[in-house]
């Protein structure tokens, strides 16, 4: 059912272009650090999330001797188009990692100026790029000149005493960018209270480039109503994904069978068992499956068996009859 749902997608016109890259699809899995690894995110690119964003990854690392950049930016071509999200806070290191990793045959790199993480946030980088527009100017007018792919950005909407996403968009798309996700929040709220769709919709009044919008999509019916309300010309679904991967195939998750739950869970603790190895793959794993479990369905001594380590198959095995007492 997901190939067929992939060659449908790509045989229809698409929904709108980065730049050169044709998109195909309307909903998209957000990049989120800790989750969005190749084993979760290509399992969603399955299920029908149009196109594929790493994991963040810090220009630093990159232009070290790190192993951790090589397995981020991990991708098969059934993933394309493929996004490289990068950040850092100095211009000159992050065109040099842009460089870097542009030979691994992106389709587009991100830069990230929307975490609000406070280890990144307070040292410029993330969203602590945004109170710096000169600084965001100067850095996609050098990576726009440079790269040969079309390069975006994330944001957010700034800080609470200086909510700028306007500025920045603006600064993006007149600096050579070709797409800007919003997501909306600012830095100090971090993932609490509402997202400001109003916000979004003015920043893709204010800009020609393609805008994709993120904040509280947790069901299939907030896609529409998001794209009717901002004319936004994607959503970008984060945590809404976790439980219920199945949003990109337009199903809430009480319309997904058991049946469908268990494929999914083999399918996707074979992906990390297979990218990471059986200790760690089934480790990494546990907590997705605590998500498609809908844990506080679940007895405290489940929960604790779910959470318990132990090789792949016992893991399986246990999940199967965890499924047959829930379903």
């Amino acid at each position: 059912m997901s190939a067929l749902f992939l060659f449908m997608n790509n045989t229809s016109s698409p929904h709108f272009h980065i730049r050169d890259v044709p998109i195909y699809g309307d909903t998209i899995l957000a990049p989120m650090d800790g989750y969005s690894d190749w084993p979760f995110r290509s399992l969603c690119r399955e299920l029908g999330s149009a196109m594929s964003y790493t994991e963040f990854v810090k220009v630093e690392k990159i232009l070290s001797r790190s192993k951790e950049p090589a397995k981020r930016l991990y991708f098969t071509d059934v993933e394309r188009p493929i996004t490289f999200q990068i950040y850092g806070d100095d211009p000159d290191l992050i065109l040099k990692a842009a460089l870097k990793i542009q030979v691994l045959n992106p389709d587009i790199i991100d830069l990230n100026m929307g975490c609000p993480a406070k280890s990144i946030a307070e040292r410029g980088a993330g969203v602590g790029m945004m109170p710096s527009p000169l600084k965001i100017a100067r850095t996609f007018k050098k990576l726009t000149s440079a790269l040969k792919v079309p390069v975006t950005g994330k944001i957010r909407l700034g800080w609470d005493k200086n909510k700028n996403y306007k500025l920045i968009a603006r600064i993006v798309e007149e600096n050579g960018g070709s797409l800007i996700a919003v997501h909306g929040r600012t830095k100090e709220q971090r993932y609490t209270g509402n997202a400001d769709w109003d916000a979004v919709a003015e920043v893709k009044a204010s800009v020609k480039i393609p805008v994709i919008g993120s904040g509280d999509v947790r069901r299939v019916i907030d896609i529409e109503r998001m794209k009717k309300y901002t004319s936004c010309d994607a959503v970008m679904v984060g945590r809404g994904a976790l439980a219920n991967p199945w949003i990109f195939s337009k199903l809430d998750r009480e319309q997904v069978t058991p049946e469908q739950v268990q494929q999914t869970v083999r399918r996707h603790l074979a992906k990390s068992v297979e990218f990471y190895g059986d200790e760690d793959g089934s480790r990494l794993f546990r907590k997705y499956a605590v998500q498609y479990l809908l844990m506080q369905t679940l007895t405290r001594e489940t929960r604790k068996q779910i959470l318990k380590p132990m090789p792949s198959g016992e893991f399986l095995e246990m999940l199967n009859q965890v499924y047959t007492v829930t379903a």
